[in-house]
């Protein structure tokens, strides 16, 4: 009888939290991708060395290599560091780096394609996670209960067993 209310309360668990957390994580997803891009800028920087000597981006070999540049910023500051361009580029060709709020270079924000994607994997993640830990709770009653069941089991056993040991004698 008790692992019929562990049931319900494992799947009113599932049917009440996990959408509120897909729907919370969904929109955590949604807000931190809008911080990124509202917390980073484009700017048109210069080359300040050739784009084709530089150790290439995340181990492979073809495409965009990190590369220093030079920029200024919109308060008239002038900055340089390194930034992932197209490979092959001369110095003093221009290329649009993305910067943060102090105006060190950052990834490129995610597009909006890309946001909608996260926020739908966090939403999925944190459902699955809502799911995941009813069915554990639930799973991990069971064993206790059954345990305890088994052991009363045993016991009784025990009881009777010296009790037909007793009657056959």
């Amino acid at each position: 009888m008790l692992d019929a209310w562990f049931l319900v309360v494992m799947w009113l668990a599932i049917a009440v939290a996990g959408p509120v957390a897909g729907v919370l994580g969904a929109q955590a997803g949604a807000d931190e991708a809008a911080q990124r891009r509202a917390d980073r800028h484009a700017v048109t920087a210069t080359l300040v060395t050739d784009a084709t000597g530089s150790a290439p981006v995340g181990g492979t070999t073809g495409g965009r290599v990190d590369t220093a540049v030079r920029w200024t910023a919109s308060d008239g500051t002038q900055h340089s560091g390194k930034a992932s361009v197209d490979k092959g580029l001369k110095a003093g060709s221009r290329v649009t780096v993305w910067t943060d709020r102090q105006d060190r270079p950052a990834a490129a924000p995610p597009t909006a394609a890309q946001a909608g994607l996260d926020a739908a994997f966090m939403g999925a993640a944190s459902s699955f996670a809502v799911v995941a830990a009813a069915a554990t709770g639930y799973c991990g009653a069971r064993l206790v209960l059954d345990r305890r069941r088994l052991a009363a089991w045993e016991s009784e056993w025990q009881e009777i067993g010296s009790q037909w040991g007793r009657a056959a004698s």
